[in-house]
């Protein structure tokens, strides 16, 4: 589990920035962050948040990425990728982050409900380093999954991850992501996730869905 920041001004903002994480053993508490405008920022205590207009909050207290992919991208990347390193608060193993369904829980020792995959911004594309960074992302399709707080509490590394609540929707992690990058005529089938869906997305799928039934003028 990878909580504690090593913050950083970015190249890009010129704001702080916790985007490389390092591990903690814990105990650590995470907590219903408020909004993005007016809240914490951060679900966990203790970490950054430098750009409080387009991260944190409550659709996105806690960022969640997968050993396995970051596994893959080593062997891509012919690179080193210690936990924490694209900036994920929680670390999973044998976890299926991408093919998580919006709206599903997971119980640790606290309980946090999946909303939506993160989108790589250009504080992320200066961390790594890598020209063309952001279309290889957006081409791996391995974004992993934000999740806001139902219950907090505190965890510690090596707690594990059981699934608590499945929605019977079909619309995952990976669905959500290409429907937001690249496959944009996928954002009508995001709606079947209904309120579950992080409203900003929901309004976006709800105007393409209006748009694709409008009869031809």
């Amino acid at each position: 589990m990878n909580l504690a920041p090593r913050t950083a001004v970015s190249h890009h903002t010129g704001r702080p920035t916790g985007i490389d994480k390092v591990g903690v053993a814990g105990p650590v508490e995470i907590r219903e962050p408020g909004s993005k405008r007016d809240g914490v920022g951060s679900g966990l205590v203790g970490d950054v948040i430098g750009d409080h207009r387009h991260h944190g909050g409550s659709d996105q207290a806690v960022y969640a990425y997968a050993r396995e992919s970051l596994s893959w991208w080593e062997q891509r990347l012919e690179r080193e990728l210690p936990d924490g390193h694209f900036g994920e608060n929680l670390t999973t193993h044998g976890v299926d982050v991408d093919g998580a369904l919006i709206g599903e829980r997971w119980q640790i020792e606290v309980v946090l409900q999946v909303t939506a995959p993160r989108i790589p911004c250009a504080t992320f594309r200066a961390h790594m380093g890598r020209v063309g960074w952001l279309k290889e992302f957006v081409a791996a399709a391995r974004p992993g999954a934000y999740l806001r707080v139902v219950t907090g509490g505190m965890v510690r590394a090596g707690d594990q991850v059981q699934l608590v609540g499945r929605p019977r929707h079909g619309v995952s992690i990976a669905l959500v992501f290409r429907a937001l990058s690249n496959e944009r005529e996928l954002l009508p089938a995001l709606l079947d996730a209904g309120p579950d869906l992080p409203e900003d997305i929901r309004h976006l799928a709800a105007r393409a869905a209006a748009s694709r039934s409008a009869p031809d003028r």
